[in-house]
């Protein structure tokens, strides 16, 4: 298709291709089919999308392609004539998809496996994975939304899947995806508590009551922080649990917000006992749920998250050799 546009005197003729989704991946296709329509013909490139972020619209400039939404947003670039560019008009069309974001929740868990383990040879190979960094406390997480998180993924450029290979090709922006997509959520049930146990032996007394009543039990992210980034734990431990009333009455601990040592919340989703790290039989978060809590916190929590952050980048590059 063709679009001649006038700006002030100026004329130019596009290349148009247009796509019915936003997606990085629809983009740069359609970035990659309007220059080769536009050279033969010595026409401007465009390409044309439901919406265009200002992160999008960004890219296209950098690269001299033109595109424009149906919100109204655009930038329009013909070197040596003119440049329009104009942003801030909300996405009229989101997503449908049934999963509505691949990168909250238990739907995470997807994501957050290739931070551990980038590289699969099958979707099956990604749910076993899975379900091996999971407690057996909920069924296994289904084929069906590993394939459709999977190809969410593969839309935002940051999985891709070729020659009998899924593998993380952005971690960095996976775990940017992550934390602009994080929640927390205050509405949640908590206890404050004084146990009759400090340090390793409150541990060992967690540990031993949690396995006796089969109940999931893992420190909160900002509890594990001291794992893979070096701060100062404060003297309460807090901690995600399925049934805190029930783990509480049985090792003898004393309600009390008067210098309590440990803090149970309430937390009956798997993502968050997802890929813990276990240490003398107690569950530490993973350090995925470290970075997300602490970038989520305060200045001096978001500091602290870019140790975490190398701590997962390396992870994930020792396990890609």
């Amino acid at each position: 298709m063709l679009l001649e546009a006038t700006w002030k005197g100026q004329e130019a003729v596009f290349a148009v291709e247009c796509k019915s989704f936003s997606t990085p991946r629809a983009i740069r296709e359609a970035t990659a089919q309007a220059q080769a329509f536009a050279r033969p013909a010595n026409r401007e490139p465009m390409v044309v999308v439901p919406f265009l972020s200002s992160e999008r619209l960004e890219e296209l400039e950098r690269e001299g392609i033109s595109g424009i939404d149906l919100c109204g947003n655009g930038v329009v670039v013909v070197p040596g004539k003119f440049a329009v560019y104009r942003t801030g008009a909300p996405n009229r069309f989101p997503s449908s998809a049934p999963i509505k974001n691949i990168y909250q929740k238990n739907s995470s868990m997807v994501s957050r496996v290739f931070l551990a383990r980038p590289r699969y040879g099958a979707v099956m190979e990604i749910q076993s994975e899975i379900q091996r960094r999971s407690l057996s406390a909920w069924p296994p997480i289904s084929l069906a939304t590993v394939s459709k998180v999977l190809k969410g993924l593969e839309d935002d450029l940051i999985v891709s899947r070729g020659d009998a290979r899924i593998r993380l090709v952005q971690p960095d922006k996976l775990l940017r995806e992550l934390a602009a997509n994080f929640t927390t959520e205050d509405e949640r049930v908590s206890i404050r508590a004084k146990v009759s146990a400090e340090g390793d032996q409150l541990l060992k007394v967690l540990a031993k009551t949690a396995g006796s009543l089969d109940v999931p039990l893992v420190a909160t992210g900002a509890a594990s922080a001291t794992r893979y980034a070096v701060m100062q734990r404060g003297p309460v431990l807090s901690l995600y649990c399925t049934e805190p009333e029930r783990l509480l009455e049985r090792m003898g601990g004393a309600l009390t917000d008067r210098f309590p040592n440990v803090e149970l919340t309430k937390a009956d989703e798997p993502v968050f006992y997802f890929d813990a790290r276990i240490e003398r039989d107690f569950r530490w978060a993973s350090p995925v749920q470290v970075y997300l809590e602490l970038m989520a916190g305060d200045k001096r929590d978001r500091e602290t998250a870019e140790q975490v952050r190398e701590f997962i980048l390396n992870e994930a590059r020792s396990q890609s050799e």
